[in-house]
């Protein structure tokens, strides 16, 4: 098959869509499909190597400079051409502040409207392109908010079968200022009665668009989140956590590491895990616990994330408060193996949660929030532990168990593992992906 991923990039930050997509697309070409990675907005940011194209459509720095001076469309497109160089973007957006929702109502909706937006014109240059040069089987969007060439794509190619991930559009969504999300969500069912069928990772996630968009289950697919397991092919061994850690410096012995790997945001739930372990290292008997936080930091969290070190530094623990840089691929996997346990307690319900499997994936239990898609990851894989939703007294008892006990924590770390390299592994994804993309 001839597919094109259509995937929005996230400024500078990594992106978990687009990691995945990634993955997806590498999956389907290693199996002999034709497949073409396409950014949109600005260049994807993975943690691995990328296969994306170096082109980018809907230019970020193009479409809101269209947005704000729409007589820019009456320039030769030439002479506008020089604001879809990925190089600029990356530059001009490297920080993401561009991306708060909350100031992009009249954009979002200008794009959702597509042909007839500020940006038609891109609209345009995106479809000829597929029509012209490319034929496509199947288009796979990244998600519904960047489907607003959707009705044109259909008309002028109707034999493409039309997929769209959904993976987050809600967040976004609820963002918005009340009279543009209303809009944007009479545009979005609009734009879903062209679409041939939604896929999402979990059950939850498919009856929470499916509600707000007026989408029947019977136009899903579930696919279960997935992973590349290769690069933690050499972790398979029962011993693997005893080899010498190569890109992050070694845990001394006797150290308990509580992990967190995500946004360093207030979504993600950063500040409830410092919550807990403040009180857990305010306890005499539990004086080896650390905590290790690593994921991307916007500028506009760096006030959050001072504020969490303040607290720290007052309870005298800032020597076992680690945080670390937005971490490549195989900084992230040194900085997994040597957790003890890893926690994400995200207060919102969460579309998926890469980050799960991946520390599944070596060998480490999960303690999460009892919603959104980690309820059916943790219940799927068996390698963690759920608790009430921002329940800090829950989230300190399930830390304090999970270190008394050695030999649970093993097992779930086991169990977690083998579950994800047996149902979890990209391979079954792509499988999952070419037979939405075929024709039935």
């Amino acid at each position: 098959m001839k597919i094109v991923f259509l995937t929005a990039g996230a400024a500078g930050m990594y992106c978990g869509s687009c990691m995945h997509d990634n993955a997806i697309a590498k999956a389907l070409l290693a199996g002999g499909d034709d497949v073409l990675l396409q950014p949109v907005y600005t260049p994807i940011r993975t943690d691995d190597s990328t296969i994306a194209s170096d082109r980018v459509f809907f230019g970020g720095v193009h479409v809101y400079l269209l947005q704000q001076m729409p007589w820019l469309r009456w320039l030769p497109r030439w002479t506008r051409s020089w604001m879809d160089r990925p190089g600029l973007i990356r530059m001009l957006t490297r920080k993401a502040v561009k991306t708060d929702p909350a100031k992009l109502g009249a954009l979002t909706l200008s794009m959702l409207r597509g042909e007839h937006g500020r940006q038609f014109e891109e609209v345009g240059r995106l479809v000829d392109w597929l029509e012209t040069d490319i034929q496509p089987d199947a288009i796979i969007f990244s998600n519904l908010l960047i489907g607003g060439a959707i009705p044109t794509i259909r008309r002028r190619l109707p034999n493409t079968r039309l997929v769209v991930t959904l993976q987050g559009d809600d967040i976004f969504l609820d963002h918005l200022p009340n009279d543009a999300r209303s809009e944007a969500i009479v545009l979005c069912s609009q734009l879903s009665e062209q679409v041939d069928v939604f896929v999402t990772h979990s059950e939850f996630y498919r009856d929470k668009m499916g509600a707000i968009l007026g989408i029947p289950h019977e136009r899903f697919d579930v696919h279960p989140l997935s992973i590349d397991m290769a690069p933690f092919a050499n972790l398979d061994s029962a011993d693997s956590s005893n080899t010498q850690s190569t890109a992050t410096p070694s845990k001394p012995d006797g150290e308990f590491r509580i992990g967190y790997l995500a946004r360093l945001a207030p979504e993600k739930g950063l500040h409830h895990l410092v919550d807990a372990f403040l009180r857990i290292g305010a306890m005499p008997e539990h004086g080896n616990v650390t905590l290790h936080a690593a994921g991307w930091l916007g500028e506009h969290n760096v006030p959050y994330l001072h504020e969490l070190q303040s607290r720290v530094a007052k309870a005298g623990l800032s020597d076992r408060f680690v945080v670390h840089d937005s971490p490549d691929q195989a900084t992230k996997i040194d900085l997994l193996r040597q957790m003890d346990v890893l926690s994400v307690p995200a207060p919102y319900e969460d579309p998926k949660g890469l980050f799960l499997l991946e520390a599944m994936a070596c060998g480490i239990p999960v303690v999460q929030p009892d919603h959104g898609a980690f309820s059916e990851v943790v219940h799927s894989t068996g390698g963690g532990i759920l608790f009430h939703p921002e329940d800090t007294d829950a989230l300190v008892h399930e830390l304090i168990s999970l270190k008394n006990d050695p030999e649970r924590r093993a097992r779930l770390g086991e169990i977690g593992r083998q579950s994800v390299r047996q149902r979890h592994h990209i391979e079954a994804a792509a499988d999952h992906m070419r037979r939405t993309c075929r024709r039935t």
